[in-house]
């Protein structure tokens, strides 16, 4: 038997090798990492033997552009987890007549589930009607934070959540948000552009400290190509993803959800986070 043996010449290997490279790539940034949404879990202090905790749970920067099978999948991991408070961290919509797309997907979460959002920068620069936006939240058991604080019990823990409108669209107004405080368990402060965390921090007086800022903005740089990040919006700072101090003060700033300029991630792929609290 004879076996012929044939050789691919090496530039056409190299050039297979690329375009195998470049479609893997491609399917990542195109798909895997807008699709496949991480759980990222934390516990801020242990919770007792027998009490479950007060869970609390980020979501940012949705962008939404249609109920998707992703978004729907994210509904449904939202109800399998079962946080107490959902907090959605600004830019939600980007268009004015994406405001029934909010609806929409709000009736997908649990009415029962109690949730409260602030504005991001594309609430402004969409031309979205804060009162309507406020009634859809309103509708589905939300309630819209502008440089504002308030007070919500689960069992017999308080937890206080100030939002503040958004820097580069907005007017924040720190001070005037905790005109409303009442001492809680807990204080988180909600604030969608990270680069203004130290301005923020070195407001807050001894009896008004937080246990943590969340923020988003970023997209984790939404194109992360091993480190180098060709874009981050105005309003980042210094700050990209994850927990970050600032003083005594802990930041995190979420991933988020979805898109802006362009319909791709990679190397940042979209997350929900999931704060546990001691009972």
């Amino acid at each position: 038997m004879t076996i012929i043996q044939m050789k691919l010449p090496r530039r056409k290997f190299l050039q297979s090798g690329v375009v195998l490279a470049t479609g893997l790539l491609l399917l990542d940034a195109c798909w895997l990492e807008r699709f496949f949404i991480e759980i990222n879990e934390f516990k801020i202090t242990t919770p007792s033997p027998g009490t479950p905790g007060l869970r609390v749970m980020q979501l940012s920067d949705l962008h939404l552009q249609s109920i998707n099978y992703q978004l729907v999948r994210l509904t449904k991991i939202i109800s399998k987890l079962k946080p107490d408070l959902l907090i959605l961290t600004g830019d939600a919509i980007d268009k004015a007549e994406n405001i029934p797309l909010l609806h929409n997907f709000l009736q997908l979460l649990p009415h029962d589930l109690q949730k409260v959002a602030i504005l991001g920068n594309w609430e402004y620069w969409g031309k979205i009607d804060l009162a309507e936006l406020a009634s859809v939240y309103s509708r589905n058991k939300c309630q819209l934070l502008i440089n504002q604080t308030v007070t919500y019990q689960f069992d017999n823990k308080t937890i206080a959540i100030t939002g503040l409108d958004d820097y580069v669209g907005g007017n924040p107004d720190l001070p005037a948000a905790l005109k409303t405080y009442t001492s809680s368990d807990y204080h988180i402060l909600l604030n969608h552009c990270p680069e203004y965390t130290a301005t923020l921090v070195k407001q807050l007086d001894e009896n008004k400290k937080v246990d943590f800022i969340l923020s988003g903005h970023t997209h984790g740089g939404q194109i992360n190509l091993f480190g180098f990040i060709p874009f981050l919006p105005r309003g980042s700072g210094k700050y990209l993803k994850g927990w970050y101090q600032e003083n005594t003060t802990k930041l995190y700033v979420s991933k988020g959800i979805g898109t802006s300029l362009l319909p791709i991630r990679f190397g940042a792929r979209a997350e929900i986070a999931l704060f546990t609290l001691a009972g």
